[in-house]
Protein backbone atom coordinates (compact mmCIF):
# COMPACT_ATOMS: atom_id res chain seq x y z
CA UNK A 1 0.00 0.00 0.00
CA UNK A 2 1.41 3.38 -0.93
CA UNK A 3 0.22 6.88 -0.13
CA UNK A 4 -1.16 7.49 -3.62
CA UNK A 5 -3.95 4.97 -2.90
CA UNK A 6 -5.38 7.29 -0.23
CA UNK A 7 -7.83 9.97 -1.28
CA UNK A 8 -8.40 13.31 0.42
CA UNK A 9 -11.11 11.96 2.73
CA UNK A 10 -8.89 9.07 3.84
CA UNK A 11 -6.15 11.59 4.64
CA UNK A 12 -8.55 13.79 6.61
CA UNK A 13 -9.72 10.77 8.59
CA UNK A 14 -6.14 9.73 9.32
CA UNK A 15 -5.19 13.24 10.43
CA UNK A 16 -8.17 13.40 12.78
CA UNK A 17 -7.58 9.93 14.22
CA UNK A 18 -3.92 10.71 14.84
CA UNK A 19 -4.96 13.87 16.69
CA UNK A 20 -7.72 12.13 18.67
CA UNK A 21 -7.88 8.36 18.48
CA UNK A 22 -10.70 8.33 21.06
CA UNK A 23 -13.12 10.32 18.90
CA UNK A 24 -16.42 8.57 18.39
CA UNK A 25 -17.45 7.71 14.86
CA UNK A 26 -20.09 10.45 14.97
CA UNK A 27 -17.51 13.04 16.10
CA UNK A 28 -15.05 11.88 13.45
CA UNK A 29 -17.72 11.97 10.74
CA UNK A 30 -18.61 15.55 11.66
CA UNK A 31 -14.97 16.64 11.57
CA UNK A 32 -14.40 15.23 8.08
CA UNK A 33 -17.87 16.13 6.75
CA UNK A 34 -19.17 12.61 6.07
CA UNK A 35 -22.21 10.73 7.25
CA UNK A 36 -21.53 8.42 10.19
CA UNK A 37 -22.07 5.21 8.15
CA UNK A 38 -19.75 6.42 5.35
CA UNK A 39 -17.11 7.39 7.88
CA UNK A 40 -17.40 4.04 9.65
CA UNK A 41 -16.94 2.15 6.36
CA UNK A 42 -13.89 4.20 5.44
CA UNK A 43 -12.24 3.71 8.85
CA UNK A 44 -12.96 -0.01 8.73
CA UNK A 45 -11.46 -0.21 5.21
CA UNK A 46 -8.34 1.67 6.38
CA UNK A 47 -7.99 -0.83 9.23
CA UNK A 48 -8.50 -3.84 6.98
CA UNK A 49 -5.93 -2.56 4.46
CA UNK A 50 -3.39 -2.15 7.27
CA UNK A 51 -3.16 1.63 6.92
CA UNK A 52 -4.36 1.99 10.51
CA UNK A 53 -2.27 -0.42 12.55
CA UNK A 54 -3.95 0.06 15.91
CA UNK A 55 -4.95 2.46 18.64
CA UNK A 56 -3.03 3.19 21.84
CA UNK A 57 -2.70 5.62 24.72
CA UNK A 58 0.53 7.61 24.98
CA UNK A 59 1.90 7.32 28.52
CA UNK A 60 4.57 9.59 29.99
CA UNK A 61 7.56 7.32 30.79
CA UNK A 62 8.22 9.18 34.05
CA UNK A 63 4.74 8.29 35.32
CA UNK A 64 5.84 4.65 35.31
CA UNK A 65 9.22 5.39 36.88
CA UNK A 66 11.28 5.40 33.68
CA UNK A 67 13.72 8.28 34.07
CA UNK A 68 16.22 7.36 31.36
CA UNK A 69 15.73 7.08 27.63
CA UNK A 70 18.62 6.10 25.40
CA UNK A 71 19.32 5.29 21.80
CA UNK A 72 21.57 2.29 21.40
CA UNK A 73 23.54 1.38 18.30
CA UNK A 74 23.91 -2.39 18.08
CA UNK A 75 26.33 -4.25 15.84
CA UNK A 76 26.15 -7.95 15.00
CA UNK A 77 29.36 -9.94 14.68
CA UNK A 78 30.07 -10.63 11.00
CA UNK A 79 30.06 -14.40 11.34
CA UNK A 80 26.66 -14.25 13.08
CA UNK A 81 24.65 -12.77 10.20
CA UNK A 82 23.21 -16.21 9.50
CA UNK A 83 21.45 -15.91 12.87
CA UNK A 84 20.07 -12.42 12.29
CA UNK A 85 16.40 -13.46 12.69
CA UNK A 86 17.18 -15.20 16.01
CA UNK A 87 18.97 -12.08 17.22
CA UNK A 88 16.02 -9.92 16.15
CA UNK A 89 13.65 -12.23 18.07
CA UNK A 90 15.79 -11.74 21.18
CA UNK A 91 15.66 -7.97 20.70
CA UNK A 92 11.86 -8.06 20.35
CA UNK A 93 11.57 -9.96 23.65
CA UNK A 94 13.11 -7.18 25.77
CA UNK A 95 10.33 -4.89 27.08
CA UNK A 96 12.91 -2.13 27.68
CA UNK A 97 13.40 -1.83 23.92
CA UNK A 98 10.60 0.37 22.62
CA UNK A 99 11.75 0.52 19.00
CA UNK A 100 14.27 -1.28 16.82
CA UNK A 101 15.28 -0.26 13.32
CA UNK A 102 17.84 -1.64 10.91
CA UNK A 103 20.07 1.23 9.84
CA UNK A 104 22.93 2.08 7.54
CA UNK A 105 26.18 3.41 8.90
CA UNK A 106 28.33 2.29 11.80
CA UNK A 107 25.72 0.00 13.40
CA UNK A 108 23.30 -2.64 12.18
CA UNK A 109 20.40 -1.60 14.43
CA UNK A 110 19.26 1.48 16.30
CA UNK A 111 17.27 0.77 19.46
CA UNK A 112 15.18 3.10 21.59
CA UNK A 113 15.52 1.93 25.19
CA UNK A 114 13.82 3.04 28.39
CA UNK A 115 15.01 2.25 31.94
CA UNK A 116 14.46 3.54 35.45
CA UNK A 117 17.90 5.10 35.88
CA UNK A 118 21.48 5.04 34.56
CA UNK A 119 22.44 2.06 36.71
CA UNK A 120 19.57 -0.03 35.33
CA UNK A 121 20.52 1.04 31.79
CA UNK A 122 24.07 -0.11 32.41
CA UNK A 123 22.85 -3.41 33.83
CA UNK A 124 20.47 -3.96 30.93
CA UNK A 125 23.16 -3.29 28.33
CA UNK A 126 25.85 -5.35 30.06
CA UNK A 127 23.90 -8.21 31.61
CA UNK A 128 21.15 -8.68 29.06
CA UNK A 129 21.67 -7.10 25.62
CA UNK A 130 25.38 -7.79 25.28
CA UNK A 131 24.76 -11.39 26.36
CA UNK A 132 22.65 -12.10 23.27
CA UNK A 133 24.66 -14.50 21.14
CA UNK A 134 25.85 -12.66 18.04
CA UNK A 135 25.84 -9.14 19.48
CA UNK A 136 29.29 -7.72 18.90
CA UNK A 137 29.04 -4.12 20.09
CA UNK A 138 26.60 -1.68 21.65
CA UNK A 139 27.00 2.09 21.89
CA UNK A 140 24.51 4.15 23.84
CA UNK A 141 23.48 7.78 23.66
CA UNK A 142 21.55 9.07 26.67
CA UNK A 143 18.64 11.39 25.92
CA UNK A 144 19.04 14.54 27.99
CA UNK A 145 15.81 16.28 27.04
CA UNK A 146 12.93 15.57 24.68
CA UNK A 147 12.59 18.50 22.29
CA UNK A 148 9.87 17.10 20.04
CA UNK A 149 7.92 14.03 21.09
CA UNK A 150 6.75 11.42 18.61
CA UNK A 151 4.46 13.25 16.24
CA UNK A 152 1.64 12.16 13.96
CA UNK A 153 2.62 11.27 10.42
CA UNK A 154 2.16 14.19 8.00
CA UNK A 155 -0.80 13.19 5.84
CA UNK A 156 -0.46 15.95 3.24
CA UNK A 157 3.20 15.77 2.16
Amino acid sequence: MNGSELDGLDRKILAQLQADGRATNVELAGRVHLSAPQCFRRVRALEERGVIQGYAARVRPESLGFGVMAYVGLTIAGEQFGRVREIEASIRAFPQILECHTVSGDHDYLLKVVTRDLKSLSQFLTDRLMQVRGVDDVRSMICLEEIKPAAPLPVDL
